[in-house]
């Protein structure tokens, strides 16, 4: 499947081991593809294979879809041909044989309320990142105008900062007069705002910041607009929101793409140990005779499923008393903090399973107590960290 073309190979089963091939290429515009699905049922055919490439696939799929025609996505990575000629026709054979032989294992096939939401979220996230890349441009350019006022405002582009920017793009306000415009807790700086605000702000300066504030607000608007779809393509899966918004970390910004990205049908991964492989959350395996050839990191995954698990563990490693905070502790403490998100993202990831899979709510199992064999290893490592800054300790059970 290509952009303007698509090179398809019928084979037939004939007497004996005998098959016959025939090879027609057609455009992809609509009627051609049309035609494609005529001469795939006059020649009676039941399968059709083809190659996940780009997005050129999705109206090929959309238009050969019908009850006669069993349709196989399959990951190009997958079902390479051995090394040696290539070409279109000899992909096209490959394919061919492939299918028949039942080697191609399909790729899941998003539903149409998912490649809805599919675009919605993914556009929403670029524009996120989009607006993200703004602000550092404004803060460059508030560096090089020598006005350090992220020096002593944790949120440049709260209230208070907004009100500050704007004075700085008018032009008219002195830096004690823009100070005042702090609200909040940050009226406690005034004095060192004044003198941040004191540089060298010429008129190429105002004229950008003015550029990227405009921008920031079209981007805002945008998202706006793009929330409030969102929330209307969810109205009917109500019920599947309100059960994933309750796991720890997770709002209906990352609901949405949870549900976008990874379905709410379960049936597509058998255990939860392949939906973590898909979404990249599962450690890889790189080893050849007995020894680990790179370190075992993650494998590749679902990108976008895989950064709103991220997002999500980092919020519920910080709720006090939950089962997800305990788990990045006590990751951590071994393995870092990199690590310890992703194992978090892992077992949230896992609840998500089972809630879809049986239709369960979210079960909060606190922190999970210690065993006696952990509680004696805990003792005999802090007792050992005692005696090493000089003190002596004697540890025994506490009385019942």
């Amino acid at each position: 499947v290509h952009q303007k073309t698509v090179v398809a190979c019928v084979i037939t089963p004939g007497a004996g081991s005998k098959t016959r091939k025939v090879v027609r290429t057609f455009r992809t515009v609509t009627a051609e593809v049309e035609s494609l699905r005529e001469w795939l049922l006059e020649n009676q055919v039941s399968q059709v294979a083809m190659e996940s490439t780009g997005v050129y696939w999705m109206p090929i799929y959309q238009v050969l879809a019908c009850d006669e025609l069993t349709l196989i996505v399959g990951n190009a990575a997958h079902i390479k041909n051995v090394p040696g000629r290539k070409s279109d026709v000899k992909a096209a054979e490959w394919l061919a044989h492939l299918v028949r032989h039942g080697l191609i294992r399909p790729s899941i096939v998003p539903t149409p309320t998912m490649r809805r939401l599919r675009e919605f979220t993914r556009l929403r996230r670029s524009l996120v990142e989009e607006r993200t890349s703004t602000r550092n441009r404004i803060l460059r350019l508030l560096e090089t105008a020598n006005i350090k006022l992220a020096s002593f405002a944790s949120d440049v582009f709260g209230v208070s900062g907004s009100l500050m920017l704007d004075a700085l793009i008018e032009g008219q306000m002195q830096p004690e007069e823009m100070a005042s415009l702090a609200k909040g807790v940050l009226r406690k700086k005034r004095n060192d705002l004044s003198l941040a605000l004191r540089g060298k702000m010429e008129e190429h300066h105002r004229f950008l910041l003015r550029l990227h504030r405009n921008r920031i607000a079209q981007i805002d608007d945008t998202i706006a607009q793009l929330d409030a779809r969102i929330e209307k393509e969810l109205e009917p899966l109500e019920s599947i929101v309100a059960r994933l918004v309750e796991v720890p970390g997770l709002d209906r910004v990352l609901a949405a793409v949870i549900i976008a990205e990874l379905g709410t049908d379960m049936s597509y991964f058998p255990t939860h140990g392949h939906a973590a492989a898909w979404a990249g959350l599962s450690p890889g395996t790189n080893r050849s005779a007995g020894k680990k050839t790179r370190p075992e990191s993650a494998r590749y995954g679902n990108k976008y499923v895989r950064t709103a698990l991220a997002q999500a563990a980092t919020s519920a490693c910080k709720v006090q008393g939950s089962h997800y905070r305990e788990k990045y502790l006590r990751v951590q403490r071994r393995r870092g903090a990199g690590r310890a998100i992703v194992a978090t993202a892992h077992a949230i990831l896992v609840s998500i399973y089972q809630m879809l899979k049986n239709h369960t709510p979210y079960n909060e199992r606190g922190p999970a107590k210690p065993t006696d064999a952990q509680k004696t290893a805990i003792a005999k490592r802090l007792r050992s960290r005692l005696e090493q800054l000089g003190y002596e300790v004697d540890v025994k059970p506490k009385a019942a």
